[in-house]
């Protein structure tokens, strides 16, 4: 089920991206000879209004082929794209991106329309009061009992339960000194966490301490935050979370570039579909919210100035403008050619990263080891 969500959400937000150049490219006097919804052989072709419109066999992308939009195959007709002024060449390149915008934009609306589950402020209403003790465990052997309410961990205050868990998973001290208030009488005791290992949403194991208890569940629906908002409201609220998108993601390509942040927190389309994955067991608004902020990364992805994506056009019709004319074929065939190098690298390196998060590689490095 998760496969098939992946590939069909996969399948829109390319749709939705080659849409943008298509319908453009059509307004603007272009002939498009070829619409296709991934590579290699074909599945299914159909012929409409001179556009031939494929499904070919791997959906992992999709594209647009105008009639002369390569320099070799110009042939001075009016409907070739390179015929084209440098304003209207722009706008259908740029059409692809902005529609993934606004496609990322519709989705918020409708997510703060449905109701978005706050996680964070629904953790926080939580006590930290132990709702279950388990057997045999560091808080069992202790004497931690049901209904016990943690005021302290060593000397760290503690209000709520997400505060017991980050102080536990990320200690460094052998033991732990608790301060609880049982009945209305305040006692302490003294316990060793044990590490426990855990699976994140990519199902890589880590080492997370843990003392054995749980929390209260909650028994009252009041005690789900849910970020909702009209219709109208909405639209305010859906720009916000788009602009915030914007600036947390080029933050971090930023820092990433200057070595403030790693690399390796770079996901690629492994990484995506455990989030999906993972989205598909919280539910439907969280679901479409993932959606949008895919369809955005997306955009965003292909806006940046580099060959083959769409901001690298952009640049060089940039550079047509100011100029008055376009650059020789060779220096264009050098860009060309570095550019997709550089892609090419970006993919090999995002996958490392993504069969690295999921521990593919380490299982690879043992059955090497032998």
């Amino acid at each position: 089920m998760a496969i098939i969500v992946f590939i069909i959400i996969l399948s829109i937000l390319i749709v939705v991206h080659e849409w943008g150049h298509f319908i453009t490219a059509k307004k603007c006097g272009v002939k498009v000879e070829q619409f296709s919804l991934g590579f290699g052989p074909k599945l299914f072709s159909r012929v409409l209004d001179n556009t031939e419109f494929c499904l070919c066999l791997i959906p992992l992308g999709g594209y647009v082929k105008m009639a002369g939009d390569e320099r070799a195959r110009v042939t001075g007709n009016p409907e070739e794209f390179l015929s084209k002024s440098v304003g209207q060449k722009s706008l259908i390149v740029v059409m692809g991106p902005v529609v993934n915008l606004l496609f990322a934009y519709l989705c918020f609306w409708l997510v703060f329309n449905i109701g978005k589950v706050d996680l964070d402020a629904t953790a926080k209403r939580v006590p930290a009061v132990v709702g279950q003790v388990l057997a045999s465990s560091p808080a069992s052997k202790a004497g931690l009992m049901v209904k016990d309410k943690v005021l302290i961990i060593n000397d760290q205050p503690i209000t709520h339960w997400p505060d017991l868990q980050d102080y536990v998973s990320k200690s460094k001290t052998s033991s732990l000194k608790i301060t609880l208030n049982r009945d209305g009488q305040t006692i302490v005791k003294e316990l060793v966490p044990e590490d426990h290992l855990q699976k994140d949403i990519f199902g890589r194991e880590h080492n997370i301490r843990r003392i054995g208890v749980g929390p209260l569940q909650v028994q009252n629906s009041q005690d789900i935050v849910i970020v909702r908002y009209g219709p109208i409201e909405s639209f305010g609220q859906a720009a916000i979370e788009l602009w915030d998108i914007t600036i947390k993601t080029y933050s971090a390509l930023y820092e990433m570039l200057i070595g403030l942040r790693s690399p390796k927190e770079a996901m690629g389309i492994v990484g995506m579909f455990f989030v999906i994955k993972f989205a598909l067991t919280v539910g439907f608004s969280f679901l479409l919210h993932i959606l949008g902020v895919i369809s955005a990364s997306l955009a965003l992805f292909n806006l940046l100035p580099l060959i083959p994506l769409d901001g690298g056009h952009l640049l060089l019709f940039l550079i047509e403008k100011v100029r008055g004319k376009v650059l020789s074929e060779k220096v264009d065939g050098i860009i060309a050619k570095a550019g997709v190098s550089l892609i090419l690298l970006l993919a090999v390196f995002v996958f490392y990263v993504d069969f690295e998060r999921i521990g593919l590689i380490d299982h690879v490095f043992k059955i090497f080891r032998g």
